[in-house]
């Protein structure tokens, strides 16, 4: 198997050939991939296609895995020394007379912190982004403050790292995980993969799974007795390092990366809700990262990393806000940004889409776009889907914001009007669920749904009959999604403010009056509002909140909680209430 579009070459070194696939123009900066165990180079496809209209890509499979050859014997074959004079063969290679930006994932990031730390490589590596795989001497130096100074807290890390790592135990079993991966293990591994990490199925693995497996044992064998307990003193890093900690790695503590500052001292630390395997299941966020890390290394200036309250929560995380032109889409989006999300503002206003875009940008959003649309079209809204998906990815969160207002009397309000509020409130919020949260179930990494619904869903108005029904359809319609999508790990929240100071006010329609009296009733309203004063940056805090906590139904400003206690406990009175005739 090869890598769609990638140029060939071999390299031979230490009595082994490594096949080497390269992407994009070589004039650009070098960006070399480095796969783990039992993967091969293939492991990266998916990340270094979004990396080559940008970068000189390559990857390489590591000796005795892939299409590389392995050595003989393997003991003795696989020490870091060796694996070292690999990638300098390879760098040479490929990017004789400048320095390269190195990334590896699992055991491709323990070797690599190998190479980033010996004399030899200096000047050879100009970053290095690091992916579950700490350094073996760092994990060494790691165990043995714990075991000389223990305390409850550090023996608990010992024991908890130790449950990780069961399976370093097996591969030091002589034969065993030969025979399991030539044998059963090997058939199974790709549903394995599946079913427990979600990694998508297709062409990964590849077919020489079995033989990969079965040779990288020995990558276990002849490095990690042998260097946790003599871990070298001088393992520092000499170039600048970012790591990318998965929250949910199964294998690996991020307790370990505790101490890293000490041995990393240009280091950029991001943290992601996502399982061991990244590259598979988070291309797009991976592939992020490591460009704007790359980006700022050659521009000379610090990586931006987000230090909002969020910042570990949404960082590289793609977002997705619907009447994102002003009010609370517009202060979401720049809430997320400042959380460091990557944001797609969409609005059918596509100016101002385009200036909250530019906006998210300043506030901290590593990238943000602006798409126009109207929710309300479907046609409209599966073609921004499908360039969403083609273009920007898979989201992480929806927030389905986009509405009008609407206030009339029920016998004045047409059946026009009926569909107009449907169409945006209801049918818009549909649309983006539908063919959003498709492929986030799809994708199967989980996510989050945010539907704006308002304190208007559970109290009742003779003011607002429209839109009052629309959004209760809205909360109802979270409730259930919620419900469905439970056991995908895609959390669903209904947000539900109150009184806010926004630009909806000024666009209401009012029905059953001229337009004289529409108008003074906008002006009215607006200035009501305007003396609440409650800001739609709050109501942004609040959808953060909620997503962090997954949250079901979150109602924002005081006056909505009071009436969400009062839907439960007391719906008597707010039915009273309800037929006061409001004065406009």
């Amino acid at each position: 198997m090869t890598l769609k579009g990638a140029r060939e070459r071999w390299v031979r070194t230490g009595g082994v050939e490594l096949c080497v696939a390269e992407l994009g123009d070589p004039e650009q900066p070098t960006v070399v991939l480095v796969h783990g165990y039992p993967d091969s180079k293939e492991v990266w496809s998916e990340v270094a296609a979004r990396l080559a209209d940008r970068f000189h890509v390559v990857l390489y499979d590591v000796r005795g895995h892939g299409r590389s050859t392995a050595p003989r014997p393997l003991r003795g074959g696989f020490t870091l020394a060796k694996l070292t004079d690999d990638f300098l063969a390879v760098v040479d290679a490929v990017s004789p007379d400048r320095p390269v930006h190195l990334v590896g994932h699992d055991w491709g990031s323990v070797q690599s912190w190998e190479f980033v730390t010996v004399g030899r490589t200096e000047g050879r590596i100009a970053s290095f982004t690091s992916i579950s795989g700490p350094s073996l001497d760092h994990f060494g130096h790691w165990i043995n403050a714990r075991v000389k100074r223990p305390t409850p807290r550090r023996v608990g890390q010992l024991l908890g790292q130790g449950a990780k790592s069961w399976y370093v135990y097996l591969l030091h079993t002589p034969a065993l995980p030969e025979l399991a991966w030539r044998g059963p293990l090997g058939k199974r591994w790709p549903k394995i993969l599946e079913r427990v990490e979600r990694v998508p199925g297709g062409d990964y693995p590849t077919s020489s799974l079995p033989s990969d497996a079965a040779h990288g044992a020995w990558l276990y064998r002849d490095n990690v007795r042998a260097r946790l307990s003599r871990p070298r003193p001088d393992a520092f890093a000499h170039a600048p390092v970012q790591l990318i900690t998965p929250q949910g790695d199964a294998f690996l503590s991020e307790r370990l990366y505790d101490d890293l500052d000490r041995w990393a001292p240009r280091l950029t630390r991001r943290t992601l809700p996502a399982k061991h395997w990244i590259p598979r299941t988070r291309p797009d966020q991976v592939a992020s990262w490591i460009e704007a890390f790359v980006t700022s290394v050659d521009g000379g200036r610090p990586a931006a990393v987000p230090t909002g309250r969020h910042a570990d929560r949404f960082a590289g995380q793609l977002v997705l806000v619907t009447g994102a032109g002003s009010g609370i889409g517009r202060a979401t989006a720049f809430a997320f940004a400042e959380a460091g999300a990557r944001v797609i503002a969409v609005d059918r206003d596509a100016e101002a889409a385009a200036r909250t875009a530019e906006l998210s940008r300043l506030v901290g959003a590593p990238e943000a776009w602006a798409e126009p649309a109207d929710v309300s079209d479907e046609q409209a809204m599966e073609k921004l889907a499908e360039k969403v998906d083609r273009e920007y990815g898979v989201l992480d969160v929806l927030v389905n914001n986009a509405g009008i207002g609407l206030s009339g009397s029920f016998f004045a309000t047409t059946a026009d009007d009926w569909r107009r509020v449907l169409d945006v409130n209801l049918w818009g919020v549909i649309h983006g669920c539908r063919l959003f949260g498709a492929r986030m179930a799809e994708r199967g990494q989980g996510g989050h749904i945010v539907n704006i619904a308002s304190a208007a869903a559970y109290q009742p108005s003779r003011a607002l009959p429209a839109y009052s029904t629309s959004k209760a359809a809205v909360l109802m319609l979270s409730e259930c999604l919620r419900a469905e999508l439970a056991s995908q790990d895609i959390g669903v929240t209904a947000v539900c403010p109150g009184f806010v100071n926004t630009n909806i006010t000024s666009t209401a329609r009012f029905t059953g009056v001229d337009a004289a009296e529409e108008r003074r009733r906008r002006q009215r309203t607006a200035r009501l509002y305007g003396l609440r004063n409650y800001p739609p940056e709050k109501v942004a805090d609040a959808i953060l909140d909620a997503v962090t906590r997954n949250t079901a139904v979150a109602p924002v400003t005081p006056e909505a909680r009071g009436a969400h206690v009062l839907s439960r406990f007391a719906p008597g009175l707010l039915r009273r209430i309800a037929r006061v005739e409001p004065r406009l």
